[in-house]
């Protein structure tokens, strides 16, 4: 082997804000890189080396097939040599919609679906007749759903009311909009009778209408006769029969307030119909093998001893023992992925790839860690070890120490954020690490300190009788003005139960770890909801129209229409980006560049940081925003730069800035620390701390230990996952917590202050 082949060799990458890096990656080794959010790790890892890997990887294919791949841009590098084929498992939650499970994500419930084909009795034929997501398979009654859902007339319709006062509770039926005159303006019903006296002609007629039925409704256009649709019909067609994912989250907040969601009454939940559920095996259905627990279907496959079905029954087992090797035996194969946590999520993506035989390839992880209690990342650092031993090259990016502890190379960009950072400030062991003095080795060497001096209660908020999945009638009291942490490990019932509390306290504000919805459009001025401010202060000043001062109307460059570069698809070939010629990337015409205020054009606004514009705007509103944006340490982000060029830490934290600075409000915030450096832990801490000092109650869901050990209440859920979890093993201060036996919380906390 040469020299040269034994490393990945990058030169002069300039991708986002990296300043002509130049690496030399040992093949073969773990390699973690490190780095606060935003010092450029994803741009070296992702957005170069494994774009460049996978650009190189569909120019192999023919013509015909590359014209169907996703197309990669050349990263900016002067050269890249001696890649291998890459693996990404990025942090994009699972998501799914309801028909995909951890069984059909893993591939795990179509071994089932055949081992039930093959042995199980009485035979409902083929693999495909035991699958909810096939029609000779789901459950007729709720396709495939295992729940049905209906409206919720008690709350749709106010049979006291009469339908000109009110009885159409639904906003957009109401009396007085378009669609609500259809029932107040039919001359089959009374609409000052109570809809409880209506006869059941009447009734049905409200419901359901008659064919050839009229209605004469006005609107801004002027009055008509239509068709007379009636009140179940209608809602039913708009907003049952269509997929609400492709209406605003408004629409679909208040669609949910009036649907009943129930078991479906046939299956019971099981999604099939009676002839897969009558094939059984020992006396289990596959649906109820479905429901198991990993751990315990594993026990009950390694029973069937038939020569052939034993060898199907195997494979299920092999796949199942690596979930329950990550962590994750808690989990059941009928588990939707849309209820996965983020941790939970990244595991179950990584398994796929542990029974792989393939070797010499880069596998490429995006902050593994993000929702692993500290007890279970050794697991996760096994998986690593165990795909880089096998042969393969392993690149993390990572925040966690005991992760970065593993590996065999560490790349630390910095030294700061955004235009701070882009370059590699060391390069060695972890070892090496910890004695450089750079930020990330600085923080390496610190012990965490539990918070003695706690802040006092002014209040009560319960959580009663919670027993929702694993809860186990769980009774909790959250003291009101202080900082409390929720810990326990995965699937200990922590989210659950945060989710009970915002159930029971409605105006509670959650940051969740949902992502954000972003566009090459979409930036931090346009999110945080500052341009229409920053147009109308521009149209004041100048005497121009407001739509003038957005590259998404009026003012956009003709060229680029707004975009600052264009892009050029050449079908098959590898697309081009360039920077607009006319405009030079700034995205407005020459005569809106010509406006001014202050000396400044709209562009020169949307050019400079959040702190450099904090100096220049006077605007109360603005400001209050661009605080919120400094305090979630975002200070150094560039008010026009796209939010699909920010890291996952800082779409979470900007996410977490348009939340903030609500006077008396309860936060629930779900693992908050996702994506930060260790350094950028302690700032977000202070910003908890100012919140509550300032009259809030604040709840965080959390492992990082620094936020447990600095909170001033802690409720520890445990004491495992799953069946083994859903109680409430410790409620006290960090200091309390240090002393408690049986919480794998308490043990790790002690660990760390050592």
């Amino acid at each position: 082997m040469s020299q040269s082949s034994e490393f990945i060799t990058l030169t002069g990458a300039r991708e986002n804000n990296l300043k002509d890096v130049t690496l030399r990656i040992p093949k073969g080794r773990l390699t973690v890189f490190t780095g606060v959010s935003g010092s450029g790790k994803s741009s070296v890892v992702f957005d170069t080396i494994a774009v460049e890997s996978q650009r190189q990887l569909s120019e192999t294919f023919t013509w015909f097939v590359r014209n169907r791949l996703p197309k990669y841009e050349r990263p900016h590098a002067e050269a890249m040599e001696d890649l291998t084929p890459v693996i990404v498992v990025d942090q994009r939650p699972v998501g799914g919609h309801s028909r995909s499970t951890v069984g059909t994500m893993t591939d795990v419930y179509a071994v089932l679906r055949v081992l039930f084909s093959r042995h199980g009795t009485p035979s409902a034929g083929p693999a495909t007749a035991y699958s909810f997501n096939d029609p000779s398979g789901m459950c007729r009654t709720c396709d495939g759903l295992g729940r049905t859902v209906r409206p919720d007339w008690d709350r749709l319709l106010d049979a006291d009311r009469s339908l000109a006062e009110g009885a159409v509770r639904f906003p957009p039926f109401a009396a007085g909009t378009w669609q609500g005159q259809a029932y107040t303006n039919s001359d089959e019903l009374d609409p000052h009778k109570p809809v409880r006296d209506f006869t059941a002609a009447e009734r049905e007629f409200l419901m359901r209408g008659r064919p050839g039925s009229k209605v004469t409704v006005k609107g801004a256009g002027g009055t008509w006769i239509t068709e007379y649709e009636g009140l179940a019909d209608r809602f039913e067609r708009l907003y049952l029969k269509r997929d609400l994912t492709g209406m605003s989250q408004k629409t679909r907040d208040t669609v949910r307030e009036f649907l009943a969601e129930g078991v479906c009454p046939a299956c019971g939940g099981a999604r099939l119909n009676e002839a897969a559920l009558a094939t059984r095996i020992g006396g289990r259905s596959i649906a109820d093998c479905a429901a198991l627990q990993v751990t315990d279907l594993i026990t009950v496959l390694r029973e069937v001893d038939d020569p052939v079905a034993g060898a199907v029954a195997g494979a299920a087992v092999a796949a199942l023992e690596r979930i329950e090797a990550i962590g994750l035996g808690y989990l059941s194969l009928d588990r939707e992925t849309s209820t996965l946590s983020g941790g939970e999520g990244q595991r179950l993506k990584t398994v796929r790839h542990l029974g792989s035989s393939l070797t010499g390839m880069t596998y490429v992880f995006d902050e593994p860690s993000a929702g692993l209690h500290p007890r279970d990342v050794h697991r996760l650092g096994e998986l690593l070890l165990r795909l880089r031993d096998k042969g393969n090259t392993v690149l993390v990016v990572e925040h966690d120490p005991d992760v970065i502890a593993l590996a065999d190379h560490v790349v630390d960009m910095g030294p700061g954020a955004g235009t701070g950072g882009g370059r590699v400030v060391f390069e060695g062991t972890p070892r090496e690490l910890a004695a450089s003095g750079t930020l990330t080795g600085r923080c390496l060497g610190r012990r965490t300190a539990v918070k003695d001096a706690v802040r006092e209660a002014t209040g009560e908020l319960w959580v009663t009788g919670a027993d929702r999945h694993n809860l186990r009638e769980v009774t909790v009291r959250f003291p009101a003005g202080v900082l409390t942490a929720v810990t326990g490990v995965a699937g200990s019932g922590k989210s659950t139960l945060v989710a009970e509390f915002t159930a029971a306290h409605r105006d509670t504000v959650v940051v969740d770890q949902s992502s954000i919805g972003i566009s090459a459009r979409s930036t931090p001025a346009t999110y945080l909801g500052i341009m229409d401010t920053v147009r109308k202060i521009f149209a004041r000043e100048t005497g121009a129209e407001p739509g003038l001062f957005s590259f998404n109307s009026d003012g956009a460059c003709g060229t680029c229409e707004g975009r600052g570069i264009l892009y050029t698809d050449l079908a098959f070939m590898d697309p081009v980006t360039t920077t607009c010629p006319a405009c030079g990337g700034r995205r407005f015409k020459d005569e809106v560049l010509g406006l001014t205020v202050g000396g400044r054009s709209v562009a020169d606004v949307l050019g400079m940081t959040a702190g450099e514009a904090l100096d220049f705007f006077h605007d109360t509103g603005v400001r209050r925003r661009l605080r919120a944006l400094r305090d979630v340490g975002l200070a150094y982000l560039a008010l026009g730069q796209p939010l699909t060029t920010l890291s996952g830490g800082e779409r979470q934290r900007i996410k977490l800035a348009t939340r903030l600075h609500r006077k008396g409000a309860v936060y629930v915030l779900d693992e908050p620390t996702t994506g930060l450096h260790m350094a950028d832990v302690d700032g977000l801490v202070g910003l908890l701390d100012r919140l509550v000092d300032a009259g809030n109650t604040v709840i965080v869901v959390e492992h990082h230990l620094d936020v447990v050990a600095r909170a001033d209440w802690v409720i520890d859920l445990g004491p495992d996952g799953g069946r083994d979890g859903g109680r409430v093993v410790f409620e006290g201060t960090p200091a309390e917590l240090l002393h408690a036996e049986g919480s794998f919380t308490a043990e790790h906390l002690r660990r760390a202050g050592r």
